[in-house]
């Protein structure tokens, strides 16, 4: 795997899943790093959307990921605030 774009949390439990499964690791492995039961963590993975930032971004380091925040480019670029002659369209 590589870049994904997230943009809902339902997203998250396949990518998680597939992140693990890359790395070679099991549920009860990912969850004893995570200091959590293999049914916590089984339970986290398929409820991921659920899950808290620092628990996810601890998972992630788990995984070998990383989050990259990016604001996209807007499709048309915003009016110029001091012109005010021309329409905002």
């Amino acid at each position: 795997m590589s870049g994904f774009t997230v943009r809902t949390a339902d997203q998250l439990p396949s990518l998680l899943q597939g992140f693990r499964k890359e790395t070679g690791l099991t549920q009860s492995e990912v969850a004893l790093r995570l200091g959590v039961t293999q049914q916590t963590y089984s339970a986290l993975e398929r409820n991921a959307e659920n899950i808290g930032a620092a628990r996810l971004l601890k998972l992630l380091g788990i995984l070998g990921v990383e989050i990259v925040l990016n604001k996209p480019v807007p499709l048309h670029p915003a009016p110029n605030q001091t012109d005010t002659d021309q329409p905002s369209w």
